[in-house]
């Protein structure tokens, strides 16, 4: 009957998360005066360090007040998304028309409920922190992090303050010589930080204009590292969030203090963006080696808790990564280094799960990159040979059939006719399970304990119950699941992609399908055969 129902009504909706566990939401915005920053800020005018938190919560928390999915104030919201997607893109029309639709979005979440006692072997939930892409903010990947909340995870989604999200707020911290009630009044001010568009092509000023970004988004990570160690310490400072309980509820309940526990996971440039943080980390005591051109994007000192915490063992998730961001000529030196995880002492390759689109998969040139930067030498093109010199495992890499480079986020789920119109994406929630089962198992093999996957997501046969607390067949090939396809680093298929010459030229003339770097581009409409294409504004 529910499924009936949410077939007759217009507003767009989320299906419930498959884990054993309901989830629980708390919004959190932080002065950063007030946290220990591993790393100078790169821009002062940055105050505070805005998050989500999504957690596993009591089974009998019933939902106190609604979760919207589009933030307040939600007409400056639909404005922004219109101006980001492009006034002639469908998605941005639809949104533009139904903006009363959009108001009534909510996200399946209990907001401010009380945090389920952890049942780990630890007493403590694992944590993972997942980084929006461009376009995306704090809950625009609310099922993909409610979905992993759901199975005894503590998902953290930060909102970039770098001009990658169509619109971001920051609040005004008050001042200590304000009274309470000032402090309240006060909070209500904002700072706003529109999108910051900025060509694909590859320039100098390009490259520039991202490092900069980069920069921002490293600095945020950190902050919200050293935020998360005062909330497990039950420290007191302020959540601007004033509609939001204390965060004391997380003491003592978050596995993030054994070095390499915490998971790091992104889309698009969020990808880019934990790929970049851990390899800075990592390599960090390396810097002093480095050309004189190298531009350190991130600067933690060897004595933060951020430099303890990273370590080959950290467990990484890339959806659908965009390499662009990484090849700037002034980081160059780190681009050609591994993934932490092929060190001597690290796991190999199966430390790192990828999970690319169909889209990205067909944008050859874009598909080689991620190639080489997934292998044990991303400076080589021979890497076929390095991975099989190396001898370790190869990283988990793969692709869904018939999926969209919005598959991987809320916009797949709520608009699931435009973006198969758009894009041929098929399944939206289907891709959606594979992702997050995926996932799981990465977290499984890392050693951290998460809920069973459920015989639904498995796909097993009617009226089998069964459940999995290893799910081997995500990530083996004896028995295929359906439209899940293994890559690999070998890049022979690809010798004709001439990537050094090719990777400057205009992104815009791959396939529109891509949806590059997480935009969908100005200006592109369905032809009459019903794919996508390009058009100049």
């Amino acid at each position: 009957m529910a499924s009936y129902l949410k077939a007759l009504s217009p507003i767009p909706s989320f299906p419930e998360y498959t884990g054993p566990h309901r989830v629980g939401t708390i919004d959190v915005e932080i002065p950063v005066s007030e946290l220990d920053s591993p790393s100078p800020s790169p821009d002062e005018s940055i105050r505070t360090v805005q998050f989500r938190i999504f957690y596993p919560c009591e089974s009998d928390a019933k939902p106190n007040a609604t979760t919207s999915w589009l933030p307040s104030p939600q007409r400056d919201h639909v404005a922004a998304y219109t101006r980001f997607l492009g006034a002639r893109s469908m998605l941005a029309e639809v949104i533009s028309f139904f903006p009363r639709l959009l108001h009534y979005i909510s996200i399946p979440v209990r907001k401010n409920a009380p945090l389920l006692q952890p049942t780990t072997p630890t007493d403590r939930w694992p944590v993972m922190v997942f980084s929006h892409g461009l376009g995306g903010f704090r809950n625009a990947y609310s099922h993909l992090a409610g979905s992993i909340a759901s199975h005894g995870v503590i998902v953290i989604a930060p909102e970039h303050r770098d001009g990658s999200a169509p619109l971001t707020l920051i609040r005004r911290v008050p001042t200590e010589a304000e009274s309470t009630s000032e402090k309240s009044n006060t909070a209500r001010g904002h700072r706003r930080i529109d999108y910051m568009r900025v060509s694909h092509t590859p320039s100098p000023e390009v490259e520039a204009a991202r490092n900069t970004q980069l920069k921002v988004r490293l600095w945020e990570l950190g902050c919200i590292h050293n935020a998360l160690l005062k909330m497990d310490q039950t420290a007191t400072f302020t959540n601007l969030n004033t509609s939001s309980i204390p965060l004391s509820l997380f003491s003592e309940k978050m596995a993030i203090h054994e070095p390499g526990s915490i998971s790091w996971a992104g889309h698009s440039f969020g990808a880019a963006t934990v790929a970049q943080f851990v390899k800075s980390v990592y390599y960090s005591p390396q810097n002093s080696t480095a050309p004189a051109d190298y531009e350190p994007l991130f600067t933690p000192s060897s004595r933060s808790a951020i430099a303890n915490q990273i370590t080959p063992n950290s467990p990484i998730i890339l959806l659908d990564i965009w390499c662009l961001a990484l090849r700037a000529a002034s980081t160059r030196w780190l681009w050609d280094k591994a993934m932490p995880c092929y060190s001597r002492d690290g796991p190999g390759g199966c430390g790192v799960l990828a999970i690319e689109s169909q889209a990205f998969v067909k944008w050859r040139v874009h598909l080689k990159a991620t190639k080489r930067f997934l292998s044990p030498d991303p400076s080589s093109d021979g890497l076929s040979k390095a991975a099989a010199q190396d001898g370790r495992a190869p990283p988990h890499f793969y692709y869904a059939t018939a999926s969209a480079h919005l598959s991987q986020s809320d916009f797949g789920i709520l608009f699931p006719w435009v973006v198969k119109r758009v894009f041929q994406a098929e399944e939206p929630e289907r891709v959606m399970r594979l992702n997050v089962r995926a996932i799981l198992q990465l977290l499984r093999e890392r050693g951290l304990t998460v809920a069973a996957t459920s015989a639904a997501d498995m796909e097993l046969e009617s009226g089998d119950a069964s459940t999995t607390a290893n799910d081997v067949r995500i990530f083996g090939q004896e028995k295929p699941v359906r439209g899940w396809h293994l890559l690999t680093t070998d890049v022979s298929d690809l010798d004709d992609v001439d990537f050094e010459q090719d990777s400057r030229v205009d992104t815009r003339a791959s396939p529109s399908e891509a949806v590059v770097a997480g935009e969908i581009l100005e200006g592109e409409r369905p032809t009459s055969g019903g794919r996508a294409e390009v058009t100049t504004a």
